[in-house]
Parts: C-alpha cells; sequence; structure tokens
C-alpha cells in the first residue's frame, strides 16, 4: 500500500495548525475537502488517526505516522540536494526546548554550527519536563528533555546540567525574608515561575518546608529573560539559571536565598536514530558544543 501525498499532507496540517478549519486555509481547500482526504487516510490505514478535538491531536497511530512523515520529509530533502548539487539548500530543523536553554547557551554554543550547516530553525518552546511529549507525538524530530531513557528509535545523549540559584532583588529580601528564608515567609512571599507547568520553585519549596502549590503566592512570567526580570526587579523571587546572573550576584544586586542549595538540571538530546547525514552531523554537534557551556553531566 502507497500513502497518497495529498492525504498525508492534509493529514499533517490538520495536526499541525489544531484545526480541518486552518488545514484548508493553509492548503487552499475547503474544510469538507480536508475532511474527505483525512478520512480517506484513516480508511486505507484502517486506524483512526486525529482525535477531533479542540485542538486536533493525533492518536497513537497518528503519531506514528506524523514521526514517519516528518523524518521522510527530512531525508526526502537531503537526498534531494545532494542529487541537484545544492549545496546552499538550507536544513529545516523543527524541534522543542526549554525556554532557558533557549535563553543561554543554545545560540552562543550552536549559532556557528547552524550558520555552516544552513539551518533553519522551526523552534517550539516547552518546558524542559515536557518537551519529550513533542518529539513522541512527531510534532518534533529532535528535543532538549530532563528525560534521561530515549523512547523506541531514537537517541539520548547527555548534554550537561543547568545549574539554577534561587534568588530575589536586594529590596525584595529585605521586604519578604530580612531573618533568611524561613517557611513563614515563604508562605507569603511571591514565587516567579515560567508557566503552570514549572516544577523548580515548587519543588524546592516542598522539600525544603514541605509547601504545596497553593499555599503561597505565585506570578507566571513566561521566557528565560522576561522571568529574570521580573526576579531582578523585585516582583518575586525564583529559580534562575546560574548562566544569567553573569555579575548581578557579585555586585549585591541580586541575592542567593539558598547559597548551599544550588539546583542542576541534567538536559539530553533526543532524537531519532535513522537521520539524514546533516541532521547526523548537526545533533552531533549539539552533543559536542552544549557540555562547552554547561556543567559537565556526573
Amino acid at each position: 500500500m502507497n500513502l497518497d501525498p495529498k492525504q498525508t499532507e492534509a493529514f499533517r496540517s490538520v495536526i499541525e495548525t489544531g484545526s480541518f478549519e486552518q488545514a484548508a486555509l493553509r492548503l487552499h481547500l475547503t474544510p469538507p475537502a480536508i475532511s474527505q482526504r483525512v478520512r480517506a487516510l484513516e480508511s486505507a490505514l484502517g486506524n483512526a488517526l486525529v482525535v477531533r478535538s479542540r485542538p486536533c491531536r493525533p492518536t497513537e497511530v497518528g503519531q506514528r505516522l506524523l514521526q514517519y512523515l516528518r523524518r521522510a520529509t527530512l531525508l526526502e530533502a537531503d537526498l534531494l540536494a545532494d542529487l541537484a548539487e545544492q549545496s546552499d539548500a538550507p536544513l529545516i530543523v523543527v524541534a522543542a526546548l526549554n525556554a532557558d536553554s533557549l535563553g543561554t547557551w543554545f545560540f552562543p554554543a550552536l549559532t556557528e554550527v547552524l550558520i555552516r550547516e544552513r539551518v533553519l530553525l522551526d523552534l517550539t518552546v516547552e518546558d524542559q519536563d515536557h518537551t519529550y511529549s513533542l518529539l513522541e507525538t512527531g510534532l518534533a524530530i529532535g528535543c532538549i528533555s530532563t528525560e534521561p531513557k530515549p523512547m523506541r528509535g531514537c537517541t539520548a545523549e547527555a548534554l550537561g546540567s543547568m545549574r539554577y540559584r534561587l534568588v530575589a532583588s536586594d529590596a525584595f529580601r529585605q521586604r519578604f525574608f530580612p531573618q533568611g528564608l524561613t517557611r513563614a515567609a515563604a508562605r507569603r512571599a511571591p514565587v516567579v515561575a515560567y508557566t503552570r507547568k514549572d516544577r523548580l520553585q515548587s519543588a524546592f519549596l516542598v522539600q525544603r518546608f514541605g509547601l504545596p502549590e497553593g499555599s503561597y503566592p505565585t506570578h507566571f512570567v513566561p521566557g528565560a529573560e522576561p522571568h529574570y526580570y521580573a526576579i531582578r526587579y523585585g516582583l518575586g523571587y525564583g529559580m534562575v539559571p546560574e548562566l544569567l546572573l553573569k555579575d548581578d550576584l557579585a555586585s549585591g544586586d541580586i541575592i542567593d536565598l539558598a547559597p548551599g542549595a544550588p539546583r542542576d538540571v541534567a538536559l539530553y538530546w533526543h532524537t531519532w536514530k535513522v537521520q539524514s547525514p546533516r541532521m547526523e552531523n548537526l545533533s552531533r554537534q549539539i552533543v559536542e558544543a552544549a557540555p562547552k557551556i554547561l556543567a559537565r553531566p556526573e
């Protein structure tokens, strides 16, 4: 059985855009035409491929098909570039990574490689504990994750550890923690987290004081730099990558509230075992470049 390219294109568009209507706009078709193609593909494969929710998401079989289609597209692009001797053809990399990696070490470590390999990035920013699911569902061909174990058909390579420190501005410390970091003070002091998926601060407070989420006020400020700015300017306190702190700790503008308890988060690069040659080379460069900035894994 051969996969119909029009049907697979419709399926991919539904998953990537989240709806049949948006897929129809992307492909310049009507929603009924998109639905017809997806149903024909489901009939041909004998399995449901799309959970028709808002947004639409792939079924388990749909995830496997999406993984295959993304990898096949990458391999085909590399092959066509080689055959046509198009040495300047870009490599499109759809990857998922956490905001702290994107805001600290990713570009300093990899910009030279990305330029040399002529890579076009299509990045999804997600919490480091949740990027793995994007690879699993076929929405990415590589991801930076805290998960050390590769899923079936993939590899996982250690990149190093991101060190976090629990910090606040000096003015914030004087206002909320004049006697130091205590349980009573932590119940009143507002935390700054990225999103509701961010567990760095909550894990610390549970371990240190037994304080569950919801027992203290919390701001949600996504993005590595905006998150840090909120802390730096006194909105709250939270875990910040040591790489972002630079001279602020030394100057006293930022105070480490728990200097004896930094949090090291090990990161791993996940990607498929079967890759195009250029993607294999890019993966190797990522694994070699990251430890030059990140702490070496234990």
